[in-house]
C-alpha cells in the first residue's frame, strides 16, 4: 500500500497513516458548523499528517526548555518520509508519564490506533488496546489492501468511525502478548468510544479546542508521539508548520462528544 504523497511505501514502518481517497468527511462535518458554545475546549485533537525528515530529531529550545520539531518553520521542511498520526495534548489534563511509556507502537504501522487510544486515555483516564483499534480501522477504511494482521496503516477517519460505531477495548494485561487472531475475539464497549466528531480546518480552531495556555504562548502545538523513550514525551510543532500540514491533506479530528 503506497503512501500517496511519496508514490512508494515509507521506509520507516512506523509511519502508517494513509491519506483518505476523498475529503467528504472534512467538507461535510467541519468544526465550524457547530455553534461556538457547542465546540469542545481543553480537549485532545488527533491529527494525521505528512511526516517530514525534520520531525525525526526534536531539538530542545534553550529559552523555553521545551522540545521542538521543525524549529525553522514551514519553509525549512524538505523530505516527506511517510504519514503519521499523533494526539495533541490539551490544557488542564496533561498526558501522564505512564501513558508515555505505555503507548509505544514499536516498529509497526499502528499509529492511528495509538494516536486515537492516547486521546481516549486523556478523555477517560483508562488505558486502551491500541492494536485492536488499528485492526478494526483497517476493516472499515476504503482500501482492500489493508487488513487485520498485516503491517499496513489506515486513516484517521477510519479510526474515528470505529470509535463512534463500536467504542473501544479497555486494556488488560492478558493482551500483552496477543496477535491479531486473539484481537478478533475482543469485545469493545460503546461507552469507551465517542458519540460524534468533527474536523478542524485551521490552526486557530486547533488552539481553541486544545485550550492549552503553554501552546498559545509558544505559538506551537504539543504532539504526543508513540515512539517510546527515544522520543520526548511532548514535542512542540510550530503553528506555521501545522498550517502547512493541514493544507497538505492533513486530517485534524476533534471528538465533540464521548
Amino acid at each position: 500500500m503506497r503512501y500517496r504523497p511519496l508514490g512508494s511505501d515509507p521506509v520507516d514502518s512506523r509511519l502508517g497513516r494513509f491519506v483518505p481517497d476523498d475529503w467528504q468527511h472534512v467538507e461535510r462535518y467541519p468544526l465550524t458548523a457547530l455553534p461556538a458554545g457547542e465546540r469542545p475546549s481543553s480537549a485532545p485533537v488527533v491529527i494525521g499528517i505528512n511526516w517530514y525528515s525534520e520531525f525525526d530529531h526534536p531539538e530542545q529550545d534553550k529559552t523555553s526548555g521545551e522540545y521542538f520539531i521543525a524549529k525553522g518553520g514551514a519553509k525549512s521542511l524538505t523530505t516527506i518520509r511517510g504519514g503519521h498520526c499523533v494526539c495533541l495534548e490539551p490544557g488542564g489534563a496533561p498526558d501522564t508519564d505512564a501513558w508515555y511509556a505505555f503507548y509505544n507502537q514499536g516498529n509497526e504501522g499502528a499509529c492511528v490506533g495509538f494516536g486515537w487510544s492516547r486521546c481516549m486515555s486523556i478523555f477517560n483516564g483508562d488505558e486502551y488496546t491500541a492494536r485492536w483499534l488499528w485492526d478494526a480501522a483497517k476493516k472499515r477504511d476504503e482500501w482492500p489492501e489493508t487488513n487485520p494482521g498485516d503491517e499496513n496503516g489506515t486513516s484517521v477517519r477510519a479510526g474515528a468511525q470505529v470509535l463512534k460505531a463500536l467504542g473501544h477495548v479497555l486494556w488488560n494485561e492478558a493482551y500483552a502478548d496477543d496477535d491479531w487472531h486473539k484481537r478478533e475475539t475482543y469485545v469493545p464497549e460503546v461507552k469507551q468510544g465517542i458519540k460524534a466528531f468533527r474536523w478542524a480546518k485551521t490552526v486557530e480552531d486547533v488552539h481553541a479546542v486544545l485550550g492549552n495556555t503553554r501552546a498559545d504562548q509558544l505559538g506551537a502545538v504539543p504532539i504526543l508521539n508513540s515512539w517510546g523513550p527515544n522520543y520526548p514525551h511532548r514535542t512542540y510543532l510550530p503553528d506555521d508548520v501545522l498550517a502547512r500540514l493541514i493544507g497538505e491533506e492533513g486530517e485534524i479530528a476533534v471528538p465533540t462528544d464521548r
